[in-house]
C-alpha cells in the first residue's frame, strides 16, 4: 500500500498501464496549457515533464488530441461537481461524492465515512455494497483501517492506494481477509478536509480486480474532493443543527405516557422536515388528581416570530408554551373540556396574537369508560370498536385564536370494553388522501379494517395506521407533522 502526503510530488503525466484504469482523452493536468495545476506540479519546475501542448515542435495531431482530452475531462469534472451542487441534504451529498468519485476513478464500489466528534469513523455509506458488506468492513480494527488513516488530524495522507488488498502486506490481516471474502481488488482512498474544519470524511473506492488508477484519474478525483469538502462541511453543519433542533422539539413532548388501570395508551409522531414544516403538533396524556386522564392533540401555526415554512423551530417553541399551559388548565378544570379550550384560546389571543391552534381535549374516566371531549377546528376523533370504526362528531368550531370569542359545546359518550379512541392531527389526515375529508375517511376505514390482533393493541394499531394510510406520493411535499394518539379501554 502507498500513502502520499501533501508534500509528495505527483507526476503530471502518465500513460495507463495494463491493470490501470486509464483516462478518456489522456488527461494530464486540468488547467489550461502552460498552467499546470498546483496539485500536480512537481516541487522542482526543472523536473516537470515536457507537455506536447506547450512544445511548438510537437506534431499538431498530438497537440489536438491532448487538448481534446483535457477538454473532455474538464467537462466530466464540471458535470460531477454540478451534480454535487444540486444534492439536497447530507445523505444525497454523501451518495453523490461516492458515485462521482467512482466514475472519475473507474471504480465500481466504494465506502465513505464521516468523522465523529471523537475523531473516529462514523456510520459507513456504501456504493454497490450491501448492509452485510458494510457491517463486515466495520469490523476492521481502527489501527488497520484505511479510512481511519484518512481521518487523522495529523500526519494525514493526501491519498492512499493499494494495487491488491488481498495480497498487500502493508495492511492488516482482517482487511486482507475481507478483501478475499468480498471480492475486492485494488483500492484508492482520499480524505475530504478543509483548512478551517480539518478532516470531515474519508472515502475509499474499490476495484473488482487488482488495479491502480492512472495519475490522471487520481488528479480528477482529488480535484473533485477539493470541491466537495467545503460543500460537505456545510451539509454536516446543517445536519448537526437539524438534529439539535429535532432533539429540542421532541423534548417539548412527553417522554412517556402514564399507566392507568383500565386504559392503555400509545402515540406516534413523525415530524415534518424543519425546512418544510409550517407548524408544530403536540400530544399529551395528563394524569389528573382524581384518577381520571386528560388526552389532547393539537397543532400550532401562524406567522409569529420564527414561524413559517423552513423555520419550524419558532412554531415548536410556541407549541411547547401552549402545551404547558393546557396541562395547567387540565389539572385545574380537566373535567370540563370546553373550559380548558376556552382558557387556552384566551391565552393564545393574549400571548400569541399572531398564531392560531387547532386542538381536541378529552376527559377520560377509565373505570366508567366515559369520554367527555371538545374540539376547536380539529379533525373528529375515531372510536374503533369490535364491529368497525366511527367518527366522534364534535361540533363545528373555528381554531383557537381566530374569532373574537371561541365557543363550542362538549360531547359525551361511553365506550365499550375493548374500544379504542384515536386522536390525530390534520397533517395525518391530509397525507391519507387527496383532500382532508377523503383522508379522514381513509383513516377511519383503515382502522376498521385492521386485523383483530392489531386493533386490540394500541401501539400496534398506531404503527399499522402510519404504515398503511399516508400516501407516498405526498411525502415529498409534506409540510405537516403526522400525529396519532390511541387510548384503549380494557
Amino acid at each position: 500500500m502507498t500513502e502520499s502526503h501533501p508534500s509528495t510530488a505527483l507526476p503530471s503525466t502518465t500513460t495507463a498501464e495494463p491493470g490501470e484504469p486509464g483516462c478518456a482523452g489522456g488527461l494530464t493536468v486540468l488547467d489550461p496549457p502552460g498552467l499546470p495545476g498546483p496539485a500536480d506540479a512537481p516541487d522542482d519546475p526543472a523536473d516537470a515533464p515536457d507537455d506536447p501542448v506547450d512544445d511548438p515542435t510537437a506534431p499538431s495531431a498530438t497537440v489536438q488530441d491532448r487538448l481534446a482530452g483535457r477538454l473532455s475531462d474538464l467537462t466530466s469534472l464540471h458535470e460531477h461537481t454540478e451534480r454535487l451542487a444540486r444534492a439536497r441534504g447530507l445523505t444525497a451529498t454523501l451518495d453523490a461524492v461516492l458515485a462521482s468519485g467512482a466514475a472519475l476513478l473507474g471504480a465500481r464500489r466504494g465506502v465513505l465515512v464521516t468523522r465523529t466528534p471523537g475523531g473516529g469513523p462514523g456510520q459507513p455509506v456504501g456504493l454497490n455494497l450491501d448492509r452485510a458488506s458494510l457491517g463486515a468492513l466495520e469490523t476492521v480494527p481502527t489501527e488497520q483501517s484505511l479510512l481511519a488513516r484518512l481521518l487523522r488530524e495529523r500526519d494525514r495522507p493526501a491519498q492512499l492506494h493499494s494495487p491488491d488488498l488481498a495480497e498487500d502486506p502493508a495492511i492488516g490481516a482482517r482487511l486482507r481477509e475481507l478483501a478475499v471474502h468480498l471480492g475486492l481488488g485494488g483500492a484508492y482512498g482520499l480524505p475530504l478536509a478543509t483548512t478551517e474544519d480539518g478532516p470531515l470524511a474519508a472515502a475509499l473506492w474499490f476495484y473488482d480486480e487488482p488495479a491502480v488508477p492512472a495519475d490522471c484519474r487520481r488528479a480528477l478525483a482529488r480535484r473533485y474532493c477539493e470541491v466537495a469538502a467545503p460543500l460537505l462541511a456545510k451539509q454536516l453543519e446543517a445536519e448537526r443543527t437539524l438534529r439539535t433542533t429535532e432533539a429540542l422539539r421532541r423534548g417539548l413532548l412527553p417522554d412517556h405516557l402514564p399507566r392507568t388501570d383500565g386504559l392503555r395508551l400509545a402515540a406516534r409522531l413523525v415530524p415534518a422536515g424543519l425546512d418544510r414544516s409550517c407548524g408544530s403538533d403536540w400530544y399529551d396524556a395528563i394524569p389528573l388528581p382524581d384518577g381520571t386522564v386528560g388526552l389532547t392533540v393539537g397543532s400550532v401555526s401562524g406567522d409569529g416570530p420564527g414561524a413559517g415554512p423552513g423555520s419550524a423551530a419558532g412554531a415548536a417553541a410556541a407549541m411547547g408554551r401552549v402545551r404547558a399551559a393546557l396541562r395547567a388548565y387540565a389539572v385545574l378544570e380537566g373535567e370540563d373540556p370546553v373550559s380548558v379550550l376556552g382558557d387556552l384560546e384566551l391565552l393564545l389571543k393574549t400571548t400569541e396574537p399572531t398564531r392560531t391552534a387547532t386542538a381536541v381535549y378529552a376527559w377520560i374516566e377509565p373505570e366508567e369508560r366515559r369520554i367527555t371531549l371538545a374540539g376547536a377546528g380539529h379533525c373528529p376523533p375515531v372510536l374503533v370498536g369490535r364491529h368497525g370504526a366511527e367518527f366522534v362528531e364534535t361540533s363545528l368550531s373555528a381554531p383557537l385564536g381566530m374569532l373574537a370569542c371561541w365557543e363550542a359545546p362538549g360531547v359525551e359518550l361511553t365506550a365499550g370494553r375493548g374500544d379504542t379512541l384515536l386522536l390525530y392531527t390534520e397533517g395525518l389526515a391530509r397525507r391519507c388522501g387527496p383532500t382532508l375529508h377523503a383522508g379522514q375517511a381513509n383513516l377511519r376505514r383503515a382502522a376498521a379494517d385492521a386485523p383483530r390482533d392489531v386493533r386490540i393493541d394500541p401501539d400496534r394499531l398506531c404503527a399499522h395506521l402510519l404504515a398503511v394510510c399516508p400516501d407516498p406520493a405526498t411525502a415529498a411535499a409534506a409540510t405537516d407533522d403526522l400525529m396519532l394518539l390511541a387510548a384503549r379501554f380494557d
